[in-house]
Order: C-alpha cells, then structure tokens, then sequence
C-alpha cells in the first residue's frame, strides 16, 4: 500500500518568495509600475526566481495587495472606542500608522486597476467604518443630511486624501496622524475648531509628540521657555 504525502516546499523556495515579497514592497512603495526586474534586483534574485512563484507582476501585486489588506484589516480589528466619532478618527489614524511607509502603492491599490481585489480584502474594514458612521449619525454625533453608506465612503475619502498630500509634500508621522484625524472629523462635518479641539482634547487621539497649531500659543510657550 502507497501513501501520498503533500511536499513540503525547500527551505530556500520559501526564503525566496519571502525575500521577493520583502522586495517587492520596497520597490513598489516608490513605484507600482516598476518591473519585475527591479523587483528581482532588489531581491538579489534572477528573473526566472520570480517567475517561479509569480507568473506576473499583476499577480505579485495582487499578493501584496491581499497581505496588506489582511494586516490592516487585523490591526484596526481591535480599534474600539464608546463615542464612534473618537472610534472613526482612531480608525483613520491606525490606517496612517499602517500603510505610511506604502503611500504610493495603497494609493494605487485602492484606485487602479486592482481596485475591485482591494474592495473585497477591505470588506471587513469598510463595514465597521459604515457601522460607525451611522451610530454617529444616530446619535446626533455626525451629519445627517448625507446617507450613511455615502458618508462611509466621504471618511474613507477623507483618510486617502492625507495619504495622497503626503506623497506631494513630506509629512511627519505625528502630522500625518493628526492630519488625517482631523480630516475623518470634517467629513464627519466637524468644524476645523471643533474638530482641532476634539483631537487635542480626547486623550486617546493627540499624536505622542502633540503639535501646536495656534502660533499664539507657540509664542507664549517660547516667552514661558525664556
């Protein structure tokens, strides 16, 4: 009697494809239309390695793609918070924190052409931040004069278009933050005030090195300073 048992990939198959993955992330955060020879330089690999675990750049993109959106998915999974207008803000904030060092390639995952793959890795994420939204919105948290589904996709919005400034114009990890919470906020329908004196005000939302924004009160700290 025969058995068949499944093969155990090499050691150095899957060293590889971590390697490759590893690379791939690298050249792809500055370039989603990068080949996959980049790619394989990078990975101090040949060509022909990365035909052999991927047949396609689409299809290592798609890889990276569905990891990252686990890991973020993962991440925010355990954001919570009783007031779902401090819960949005946070979960805005923990999707800077996560895809920061991917700008480019979670800006083209989530508008190119691997837009639909990225919807459905993003499922799980996307109905929390809908539940949100209309927790806020029945509770008098959030505005009511746009339904809940589209302002869902207003916040989500809002949180790309801080990911999409700073591939123009360099942001600190603090700025990111608070800028991208302060952006779920309006969307919301928050005032800038309002929404600034949220943020400094809730102790689960200032970035750890807080900014002062109102060059007043920079002036008198550096007065009290001297």
């Amino acid at each position: 009697m025969t058995t068949t048992t499944a093969r155990v990939p090499r050691r150095d198959a899957l060293d590889n494809r971590a390697a490759l993955l590893a690379a791939a992330r690298a050249v792809f955060a500055n370039d989603p239309d990068a080949s996959l020879d980049a790619v394989a330089a990078e990975a101090g690999l040949s060509r022909r390695s990365v035909y052999g675990h991927f047949a396609s750049r689409d299809e290592l993109q798609r890889e990276l793609v569905t990891e990252g959106a686990e890991r973020v998915t993962l991440a925010l999974d355990s954001v919570t918070h009783p007031d779902p207008v401090v819960r949005l803000a946070l979960i805005g904030a923990g999707l800077w924190a996560e895809v920061a060092d991917m700008r480019v390639m979670t800006l083209f995952a989530v508008r190119g052409p691997l837009a639909q793959h990225t919807a459905a890795g993003l499922a799980p994420l996307r109905r929390r931040v809908l539940d949100s939204v209309r927790e806020a919105t029945e509770a008098g948290r959030a505005r009511s004069d746009i339904p809940p589904e589209r302002l869902a996709r207003l916040v989500e919005a809002a949180a790309l278009a801080v990911l999409e400034e700073s591939t123009r114009s360099e942001l600190s990890a603090s700025e990111g933050r608070r800028l991208v919470m302060l952006n779920v906020l309006a969307a919301l329908g928050f005032g800038w005030r309002e929404a600034a004196a949220l943020v400094e005000q809730t102790p689960e939302l200032p970035p750890r090195d807080r900014l002062v924004q109102d060059p007043s009160q920079k002036n008198a700290s550096q007065k009290d300073a001297s």
